[in-house]
């Protein structure tokens, strides 16, 4: 058979309160705050709001699906307080992935298999256009969970507006052998090669993370398989579990599951709240999940964005012919009492575009070409050089909502410093903690200090650094947002911390490239083409509004030329409550 038409409905884990512990290391659980659950918020605090990213118009906060050309967004909401609790599944629709129209929710807790919570899942389009969405749902107190299914109510209402949960679920219930309250998020279904569909639920079982597989024949009735399509010791729960296959070459996507593809799997960890992956081959015999050798499956791994980026889920865009991948930065407070007083907590970053590098070792992501409709004046600088201690500001654009792509070059690698061999057990962002921006090195720090104030006292820079290791060259990449809010008795956002990643790129041209996307209290950053992605949120207390500035700066004793800088100022995109 044809399934050809089989696109992903992903939904994203979007029902976290988290805490910032030591180490820049969160740690999160589904706290229940049940006298702000239910609490609305009075005043929308505006002046960190985004322009450009999706957020809704209140309370607490992902899923995209391409289905008879119109994307859905279905994403975990509160609609009754901006902490977690009363969650649903809201809604809501684009032609371009980047405006949008919320309506009313799809799936809300009703039935005895989800009147405790209604969490998340994916969606699958079966034979004969028909979405079908699997997801986890809570049956008691003792947070017992369950995967059920939900089908429309009317397939000819292009929008989708109303779903239908039949009376025969849940769909699959853990056996004996699986954990009942850390067995979530069933992933998009695929077809083997047998004819049966197949899905992965995240779980754990003691300290080893698990993607356990499911097969059906009919899409109603699933077997537990043997083994996992994957495992991992020592790695905690695995949440919003993503497989899919990646093109050996191009920048294309792929929707067909066979063994001459590459593959991805990708989970978020709870215990770190990062997501990592690995690349490998998927043996469709045995339905076995191999990682490549080198391809580190652990903490240690590679990470989809070594910043604030969460329960991400990907799905396959017929349309234009490629995998987007869509992540949630959460913002909640420390204490909960600040979220209510906000008014909302949590955003739905941009989506970007992925697809395998050409070395075939790791992801490549970009931003989704449609952002690029909301650029408006744009300013250029080039061959600007910088020495040391200098910095150029970016003028006639609007620095609180900027889209910026710099490159950046030097003449020599003789300045880089050395790489301290007892760094070797740190993380990338332990580094950047050390050195900063501020720290003088050789070749480097430089980058962009945005959501900055005039004398810097307040911003959030984004820089490299390129360290001389015993063989060979070490680029990181800093996105360090400890300066991003002067006061710190008022509202303590989480996060507020240094992120880093170390990008595998060539030096021989002796040029490094960066892209930030500003949007008033986040930056996500992509460097060297989409190697490293980091995101940071930002809540700066002067640096608002008009009051914020641009800078491109040097604080390395190598003299660093700026080849080419084009910012635009970004419109604000279109979503309709």
């Amino acid at each position: 058979m044809d399934y050809s038409s089989r696109w992903a409905l992903p939904i994203i884990l979007v029902c976290f309160l988290v805490v910032l512990l030591s180490n820049n290391v969160v740690f999160a659980s589904h706290k229940v705050f049940v006298h702000l659950q239910s609490q609305s918020a009075v005043n929308v605090k505006t002046v960190h709001r985004t322009g450009y990213h999706f957020q809704p118009e209140k309370h607490w906060i992902n899923a995209p699906m391409y289905f008879n050309g119109i994307y859905h967004l279905f994403y975990q909401y509160n609609p009754n307080g901006s902490v977690w609790g009363n969650i649903v599944w809201a809604h809501s629709v684009s032609k371009d992935l980047i405006n949008w129209i919320n309506l009313e929710p799809a799936i809300y807790p009703s039935k005895p298999f989800d009147k405790f919570g209604t969490w998340s899942g994916s969606a699958t389009i079966l034979p004969g256009n028909k979405p079908v969405i699997l997801y986890t749902g809570i049956v008691d107190a003792n947070n017992t969970q369950v995967q059920n299914y939900a089908v429309p109510a009317n397939i000819s209402d292009p929008y989708l507006r109303e779903w239908i949960k039949p009376d025969n679920n849940p769909l699959i219930v853990a056996d004996i052998g699986v954990n009942k309250t850390q067995f979530r998020d069933p992933t998009t279904a695929w077809m083997g090669q047998d004819g049966r569909w197949r899905i992965v639920i995240g779980a754990q079982r003691k300290r080893r993370g698990l993607a356990i597989m499911y097969r059906s024949k009919d899409f109603m009735k699933w077997i537990k398989a043997k083994h996992p399509l994957h495992s991992t010791n020592g790695t905690g729960n695995w949440e919003c579990p993503d497989f899919f296959p990646v093109a050996l070459k191009g920048t294309n996507g792929l929707e067909q599951y066979g063994e001459e593809h590459k593959y991805v799997l990708k989970n978020s960890m709870d215990v770190t709240r990062f997501e990592y992956y690995t690349i490998g081959k998927y043996d469709t015999k045995k339905d076995r999940y191999i990682p490549d050798a080198g391809s580190i499956d652990s903490w240690k791994g590679l990470r989809l964005d070594y910043g604030n980026y969460y329960a991400s889920k990907s799905f396959y865009d017929p349309s234009k012919n490629r995998r987007v991948i869509w992540g949630w930065s959460n913002e909640s407070d420390i204490y909960p009492e600040d979220d209510n007083a906000k008014g909302w907590a949590g955003i739905q970053l941009i989506p970007r575009k992925l697809w395998l590098d050409p070395s075939g070792k790791q992801l490549i992501q970009w931003p989704v070409e449609e952002l690029d409709a909301l650029r408006t004046q744009k300013v250029q600088l080039s061959k600007k050089k910088l020495n040391n201690g200098e910095k150029v500001e970016v003028k006639g654009i609007t620095p609180a909502q900027a889209d910026v792509e710099v490159t950046f070059s030097f003449s020599s690698l003789e300045r880089a410093e050395p790489f301290d061999p007892s760094w070797a057990d740190l993380y990338a962002q332990d580094v950047c903690a050390l050195k900063g921006s501020y720290v003088q090195g050789g070749l480097g720090p430089f980058g962009l200090a945005t959501l900055a104030t005039e004398n810097l006292e307040e911003n959030t820079p984004v820089f490299f650094r390129v360290f001389k290791a015993q063989q060979n060259y070490k680029v990181l990449l800093c996105s360090d947002a400890r300066k991003s809010t002067l006061k710190k008795n008022e509202t303590m956002y989480t996060n507020k911390s240094s992120f880093a990643g170390y990008v595998d790129v060539d030096l021989k041209d002796n040029k490094l490239s960066l892209r930030s996307l500003i949007d008033n209290s986040v930056v996500e950053s992509f460097g060297a083409g989409g190697k490293v992605c980091i995101t940071s949120r930002a809540y700066p207390t002067l640096a608002i509004n008009e009051k914020a500035h641009l800078y491109a700066f040097n604080n390395g004793t190598e003299p660093i030329t700026i080849e080419t800088l084009d910012a635009w100022s970004m419109g604000k995109a279109k979503i309709q409550y």
